[in-house]
């Protein structure tokens, strides 16, 4: 089947999701839940020939690897999307303008949404569960190295939909070549919205390349700050999680920036780190505070690509500053808009941050782990939004809506 024939399948079947239910959706969610237990074998099994062409040394292996937990956590997350209340239908504004015509801002889905995503195949099934409860059809590109694994998931899918009687072609996968990647970039009049969710070189060929309109899933360049009034047990405790949790994924930790009279207390900070062998390139000031009392083979003098840098590996920058103007204006340089974090216990100072930093999501004495739409209540995600035009931060549900106007009149006519 060509590409375009693909298109024009979803997009008719985008057409009959007006016509399914709330109950009908939420069943086949929960089936869906039901199904990945039945056939997590043929699950494992598909996922481990994708992981047999990967290097186990490569940062992209535990995105890639599913295991029983993980499946377990995808379907009780799918459950938690067909629990939560419709997005669609809702009114958003309403006023009688003086001539009496009444107005009224409803939500509704985008149509087909279009996602290039790389080695993670935990959001087809995401994907597809936010999609459907939302009301969107959605084409998934996924990359070669979760191929067999996305194929798996997405035949699965398409049985409990057959079912259900529902059209299949509610999602459908494109093959795992750049050609197909090209045409969903230019398929106006299929895809309405297109999310890429990977590295930052996807992200960019996405926004440079794409006639569709795009929102944009930066890379997770992100920093936090121990500052002068921090709590340094709560310290250790944050930046470990924040660090050594998933190291692939785009909420970790990639620099640690410390204020020049914590120095002494530098070391205790990061002995966590050691235990998961985290590789630190450190400023000088830094790496003298570190010296004999970190493992030498893991401490390295920083050079200036060691910031700025999505590690997604065991592997940490340290940046030295005087002050919390410092602090602020080394994340105004080499964040992405992502996540960041101040361990403090002066409010001023927490509240400055707040104000001042630029990102999606602005944490004060808690993790950046936590920058995940099911952590935020929101069942799943379809990805975090880096940029300020439209949503922000994890995007669910009412992020993957839109809206329109309906209008009653009673014969008025425009002077």
């Amino acid at each position: 089947m060509t590409t375009k024939a693909i298109f024009e399948r979803v997009k008719a079947a985008s057409r009959e999701l007006a016509l399914i239910n709330e109950e009908v959706k939420n069943k086949v969610l929960n089936a869906v839940a039901d199904a990945i237990a039945v056939h997590q074998a043929e699950l494992l099994a598909a996922n481990a020939k994708d992981l047999s062409r990967m290097e186990r040394s490569n940062p992209l292996y535990d995105r890639l690897q599913l295991t029983e937990k993980r499946l377990a956590d995808i379907a009780s997350d799918m459950r938690h999307v067909a629990d939560l209340p419709t997005p669609l239908g809702k009114t958003l504004l309403e006023r009688t303008l003086p001539n009496g015509l009444r107005l009224r801002r409803v939500s509704v889905p985008f149509g087909v949404i279009g996602i290039i995503y790389e080695a993670r195949p935990n959001v087809s099934f995401d994907v597809f569960s936010l999609c459907f409860k939302s009301g969107n059809a959605c084409v998934l590109k996924g990359g070669r190295d979760a191929d067999d694994s996305n194929q798996a998931i997405v035949a699965l899918i398409h049985e409990v939909l057959q079912q259900f009687g529902i059209n299949p072609s509610v999602v459908e996968l494109l093959p795992a070549t750049h050609e197909a990647t090209g045409e969903m970039l230019g398929a106006v009049g299929y895809i309405d919205l297109c999310i890429p969710r990977g590295g930052k070189r996807l992200i960019e060929f996405v926004r440079d390349n794409a006639r569709v309109p795009v929102i944009e899933t930066g890379a997770g360049v992100v920093n936090t700050y121990f500052d002068a009034e921090g709590d340094l047990e709560m310290g250790r405790r944050i930046v470990n999680n924040a660090k050594t949790r998933r190291v692939s994924v785009c909420n970790a930790l990639d620099c640690l920036i410390v204020h020049q009279s914590r120095l002494a207390d530098l070391s205790q900070l990061c002995a966590p780190l050691a235990d998961s062998q985290v590789l630190i390139y450190a400023d000088e000031a830094a790496y003298n505070a570190l010296s004999g009392h970190y493992p030498t083979a893991l401490l390295q003098h920083a050079t200036d690509e060691s910031f700025g840098t999505e590690f997604m590996s065991y592997t940490m920058a340290i940046r030295t500053v005087a002050s919390l103007k410092e602090a602020i204006a080394h994340i105004t340089t080499y964040g992405s808009g992502h996540s960041e974090c101040i361990i403090t216990n002066d409010k001023v100072a927490a509240q400055t941050f707040q104000a001042q930093v630029d990102a999606a999501c602005v944490y004060v004495n808690a993790p950046t782990s936590f920058t995940d739409g099911g952590q935020f209540g929101m069942g799943a995600e379809i990805g975090i939004s880096t940029q300020k035009l439209g949503p922000r931060g994890p995007m669910a549900l009412d992020e993957i809506t839109t809206y329109k106007w309906l209008i009653e009149g009673e014969g008025q006519v425009r002077g």
